[in-house]
């Protein structure tokens, strides 16, 4: 929810500088991360080069206009840009005293590399001379050619690789490695190239600086809406955003000459939380060149070293800014000839190890209490940290045959695969991979995303790569030089103490992203266990949620990992899926099916069949779930899933059931033809089956009645709660409900002994949400079905509409969320929010929980939290982390 600031309802650009500025760090959904903590930097008397944000509603009219500014804003920059050019002593556009200013993007939710910027804009062939005259030739021409490379891409779209051939031509002439090492000459025929290159595309720089700036900010508000900028949204579920905001800002240059340069550090590790200042940096560089990869920069304690009184006011710097914020930060800064500049700070991407650990070492430091720290570890941390790490990382040494930086923890086992788009087909098909990249660009996000983990040869632990890869929780090894990539061949060779290695497209490789080592073929990993510093987490996390969580589990061994994970209870036993574990059990179903439709004889014996493997099963998960509740729901599925649709196999069943209930082939393949519907999801399913054939719903609760008689003479505490899905009308849960009490009396005389049980129903058709005060009067708890709730109340056929139009949908705004990952809040939730009233206003003390997959997702937890349900239910996996979104719900909610 984005707050009001009801304060600057006018104001469309706000100034900074310092000592003073217009906007502050609470207003970053206006000023977008950036510009807010600028404002607030220079707010708290920090060195900021002066300059101004444009907000990001501009960004949403700039779109909404067709790609044009609004009227007048234009003239309220201009006014803006004069405090900055006074603040600064220069004048942009001034041929004699030039300012230049960066053009930054800057959303209210960091998305590293994914929008544009344009540096040194406001050079030109007159501006050059001057600078070069007063600055020096070299630095001069390092500014234009990267104004000329940067404009021409970012603005024109001209083919990057062009302007990189050109470089790297006069790089081979001069005999240079890096960028650095050519001289003044050398860059003034650069910037020639560079000329010859927007000549060849009939395209030039513009001369005027102020059209530079227009085309500039045009630019950065339409990166928004670049592929990769989408693609990034919607990978990390960013929805409801405006846009960027654009930040104007007067240069500083890190490449002014060798006692300046420029970086990017962390007040702590971001890779493991350790408190230990970290960070990177080059001497005579841009800012692009660090997060770039393009050269592999120096640890920062080498700052110390080549610059210890601007390392000594970092370090104060970065310590101040930590407190004031209370988060681990991440800095940008420039050094110009000795004196230090930050341009920017914001809280760090971080792994879901580093999340944790700074976390409970803030709770220690006293910076923040409990309840911001279970707030400050996101679920998709959470996620992270329960991944698989390496069994026995000694074990594999001799595989190891390359090194590099260890830029994102974890394990991660893969086959090679060396393009992005390579990685996202192999994705869709099912297979893991390793995307192996010289250095990964805003472009590769998409593969990214799809490897398990990420292997460049150039870039440090603050290139694109690493950041990128540590905000997701992927392992990745960045700068790992001595690997030779080659794209055209889809080969990776290093020479290993002598011994060439060749890695083909296809082969399998391990990344230890926590130590950096690649290793040859699949390794063997574990899961972690919830102790240490998770413990203690997760203590805190219980401490403060008030919503139960408990788990879907068909199986004793899912019950057992659920509860070693937290869960307390169990919200969900498909029983249908009992039956799909072996062709055996699967064999009886179909049995059974025949027998009841043919009312063959056999029947009793196909019944007591299914009933034995239930009974089997229901005492391994009571006796995993002891002393715990576990609701089950009654047979659901439409009964021809569980048969062959056509051929010979249906021929082979038909003769092979013919003989077991001794009828004619023809009459069982005709009454199982005639299972076959045209909607099987509002077909003969649910309480219907058990209507129409009681004895399924008697068969079922004697199986799950007895088997808690069983256990419970062991000393087992069985707690059954057995569910009826798929009710509409009070009529049918009351037919149902009345054959679970008639068996359930059966039982209790078979076994000698009462066993203690609940009725209660699964709300998921419309209908029954809003019957619930009349399905109150006979169920004892509601249990909402929020995966065919969603269905039935949009109308939607969940496989079709994720295969023809659903992504469409959310990508274009017409829904703000995928609604079978995120609750429906204004359609489904309404229905929700309703049952809830009307079922309690007949049964003040109903129990009320979800079982559908909302139950792990974080929103729709906190959404559940609250509409007052009782309980959220979610697979095995998922419930830490829908213990972690129920605690930072109610530590919310009492906000």
């Amino acid at each position: 929810m984005q707050p009001e600031l009801s304060e600057t309802p006018d104001r469309r650009v706000f100034l900074f500088k310092k000592g003073q500025s217009a906007g502050r760090k609470e207003m970053k959904w206006l000023l977008g991360g950036k510009g807010a903590n600028l404002c607030e930097m220079a707010r708290v008397g920090l060195n900021v080069p002066p300059g101004l944000t444009i907000s990001t509603e501009v960004c949403e009219q700039f779109h909404d206009c067709g790609g044009a500014l609004p009227e007048g804003l234009w003239d309220e920059i201009m006014e803006a840009l004069k405090e900055v050019e006074e603040a600064r002593g220069q004048k942009f556009g001034d041929v004699d005293n030039p300012l230049c200013v960066s053009i930054r993007s800057g959303a209210a939710i960091s998305m590293p590399g994914m929008m544009d910027t344009v540096l040194n804009v406001g050079c030109n062939d007159e501006t050059v001379k001057t600078i070069a005259a007063k600055s020096g030739e070299r630095f001069a021409y390092d500014c234009y050619r990267r104004l000329l490379s940067m404009f021409a891409d970012v603005v024109l779209g001209l083919p990057h690789a062009e302007f990189e051939e050109k470089i790297q031509a006069r790089k081979e002439a001069r005999g240079a490695k890096f960028d650095v090492e050519l001289t003044a000459e050398d860059l003034k025929g650069l910037v020639e190239d560079y000329k010859g290159v927007f000549a060849k595309h009939n395209k030039e720089l513009p001369q005027d600086p102020f059209e530079q700036m227009r085309m500039g900010i045009n630019a950065v508000f339409g990166s928004w809406d670049t592929p990769r900028a989408v693609k990034y949204r919607e990978i990390n579920g960013i929805t409801g955003l405006k846009g960027t905001a654009v930040n104007i800002q007067s240069m500083v240059y890190g490449n002014y000459n060798d006692n300046s340069g420029t970086g990017v550090c962390f007040t702590r590790n971001p890779a493991t939380g350790d408190k230990k200042f970290f960070g990177e940096y080059l001497q005579n560089a841009q800012g692009e060149d660090v997060v770039a990869g393009i050269r592999t920069p120096l640890p920062i304690a080498q700052l110390q070293e080549n610059f210890p009184k601007v390392y000594e006011e970092l370090v104060e710097t970065k310590d101040l800014l930590e407190r004031y914020m209370k988060d681990m930060q991440d800095i940008e800064f420039t050094v110009q000839d000795g004196e230090l500049f930050m341009l920017q700070t914001r809280n760090g991407k971080r792994t879901g190890q580093a999340a944790l650990n700074i976390a409970c070492d803030l709770v220690a430091e006293e910076l923040i209490d409990e309840t911001k720290a279970v707030c400050m570890v996101e679920p998709t941390h959470l996620d992270q940290l329960l991944h698989p790490q390496f069994e026995d990382p000694s074990g594999y040494k001799d595989k190891v045959f390359a090194h590099g930086l260890a830029a994102s923890p974890g394990a991660a086992i893969g086959q090679a695969v060396f393009t992005a788009e390579d990685a996202e087909a192999a994705k869709e098909g099912g297979r893991q991979v390793i995307l192996i990249r010289q250095e990964t660009s805003p472009e590769d996000v998409g593969g990214m995303h799809a490897a398990e983990g990420i292997l460049t040869c150039r870039g440090g632990m603050t290139s694109h790569a690493a950041v990128v890869a540590r905000g997701w929780g992927k392992p990745c090894v960045c700068g790992c030089e001595a690997l030779k990539i080659s794209a055209t061949d889809k080969t990776l060779k290093v020479d290993n103490d002598g011994t060439a290695i060749v890695i083909n497209e296809g082969d399998w490789l391990s990344l230890n992203g926590s130590t950096g080592e690649v290793i040859l073929g699949k390794q063997a990993v574990k899961k972690p266990a919830l102790e240490g510093n998770l413990g203690t987490f997760m203590a805190w996390v219980d401490k403060y949620r008030t919503l139960g969580v408990l788990t879907n589990a068909d199986t004793p061994e899912d019950a057992k990992i659920a509860r070693d994970n937290g869960a307390e209870g169990i919200g969900l036993v498909r029983t249908e899926h009992m039956f799909f574990s072996s062709p055996e059990r699967i064999a009886a179903v179909r049995r059974m099916i025949a027998a009841m439709e043919l009312n063959a004889p056999g029947k009793d014996e196909a019944l007591e069949e299914l009933k034995g493997y239930q009974k089997q099963d229901f005492e391994g998960i009571f006796e995993a779930m002891d002393g715990l509740p576990v609701t089950i729901r009654l047979l659901d599925p439409p009964l021809h899933e569980f048969l062959p649709k056509e051929g010979s196999p249906l021929e082979m069943l038909c003769n092979q059931l013919a003989g077991e209930l001794h009828i004619t082939s023809q009459d069982v393949k005709g009454r199982l033809e005639g299972l076959g519907e045209a909607n099987p999801m509002m077909g003969f399913r649910g309480c219907r089956l058990g209507i129409i054939h009681p004895e399924i719903t008697a068969i079922q609760v004697a199986a799950i009645l007895e088997a808690a008689a069983t256990v419970g003479a062991k000393g087992v505490c069985a707690h059954p709660h057995i569910m009826v899905p798929l009710v509409g009308a009070q009529q049918e849960l009351e037919a149902q409900a009345k054959v679970i009490r008639r068996v359930a009396k059966e039982v209790s005389a078979k076994m000698g002994a009462a066993v203690e049980y609940k009725v209660g129903t699964m709300i998921e058709i419309p209908r029954g949400a809003l019957q619930a005060h009349k399905l109150a009067q006979t169920a004892e708890f509601f249990s909402f079905g929020t995966n065919d709730l969603t269905q039935m109340t949009f109308g939607y056929s969940r496989d079709d509409a994720e295969s023809k139009f659903l992504p469409r949908y959310v990508k274009d705004g017409i829904l703000a969320a995928h609604p079978f990952k995120e609750i429906d809040t204004e359609g489904v939730g309404e229905l929700i929010k309703l049952a809830v009233e009307r079922g309690r206003s007949t049964r003040p003390d109903i129990e009320l929980g979800i079982c559908g997959e909302h139950g792990g997702d974080p929103a729709s937890v906190a959404f559940f939290h609250k509409a007052g349900l009782k309980y959220v239910s979610c697979s095995p996996l998922r419930v830490p982390i829908a213990r972690l979104a129920a605690a930072q719900a109610a530590i919310k909610a009492a906000a």
